[in-house]
């Protein structure tokens, strides 16, 4: 299959498994678990996981899951295109219900994510992008939506915003000391600036839209919480640097934590 046919492949396992995951938010049983590291994993986020398996299946290619089993690095190296996926990434946004969580899918070649796709269940926004062609946005897709169609009838990013002020989003659940000062850092440099919070990979795609300037991360991310966004993000004319802002981040590593980073 060609990248284009890759993408949407991913597209549709992420809208069908936002509507499993709709379907756990609806009801009054999200079955929370604590993992090992942890965090916590509910019914939503194993039944998005499953409906993403099933719909990929026909690709042929590797899949790493935050909900699967990570297989060692002797076993993953090796992999030239793989499929990066967080069936629900938020799920502390889930279990408070403020509806900031999203399915994350990207798609992997020799350590650099080329097409990622990110679908917001509750407002229906649907991201997709392939590096080289383009970012796309468009919203309440149908279970057969496809990359041409996201190119045809949805709006490429970025968008223009006409803002004024320099926005800065950053993480609702997950802030630290050493982004705190980041942000204090950026705030002197901008005469008139704004502070986002916000759940999930919507940070990075606020940034691809152009909604949001710039998001720091210099906290504990893993692979899968940011493949995705980043091929948006190349897509639209951004990227995802280490604090260098030179160096981009890369994904297969053996250790699959990320380092320290600022989506801009």
């Amino acid at each position: 299959m060609e990248i284009a046919q890759l993408t949407d492949k991913a597209i549709q396992a992420a809208v069908l498994a936002g509507k499993k995951i709709m379907e756990v938010y609806a009801s009054n049983d999200f079955r929370v678990v604590i993992k090992d590291d942890q965090t916590p994993v509910t019914l939503a986020d194993r039944n998005a996981h499953n409906e993403i398996l099933k719909n990929l299946e026909s690709t042929g290619l590797p899949v790493l899951s935050e909900e699967g089993i990570h297989l060692n690095y002797s076993e993953r190296k090796n992999w030239d295109l793989f499929w990066l996926i967080d069936p629900l990434d938020g799920t502390k946004e889930f279990i408070k219900r403020n509806d900031e969580f999203t399915v994350n899918i990207a798609l992997i070649q020799n350590g650099q994510s080329i097409a990622g796709v990110i679908y917001a269940p509750v407002t229906g926004f649907l991201y997709a992008g392939i590096s080289e062609t383009g970012a796309f946005k468009l919203v309440n897709p149908d279970e057969h939506c496809t990359f041409q169609a996201m190119q045809l009838s949805g709006i490429k990013l970025p968008e223009k915003t006409g803002r004024n002020e320099f926005t800065i989003v950053v993480s609702r659940s997950h802030m630290n000391q050493k982004t705190k000062e980041y942000i204090e850092t950026i705030q002197e440099e901008h005469e008139s600036f704004q502070l986002i919070n916000m759940g999930s990979s919507l940070k990075m795609c606020m940034v691809a839209e152009g909604t949001a300037n710039i998001y720091p991360k210099l906290g504990t991310t893993m692979e899968w919480d940011t493949a995705a966004a980043h091929a948006i993000l190349k897509a639209s004319g951004k990227n995802i640097f280490l604090t260098d802002l030179k160096t981009e981040i890369r994904y297969n590593k053996e250790n699959l934590q990320n380092p320290h980073f600022i989506a801009v």
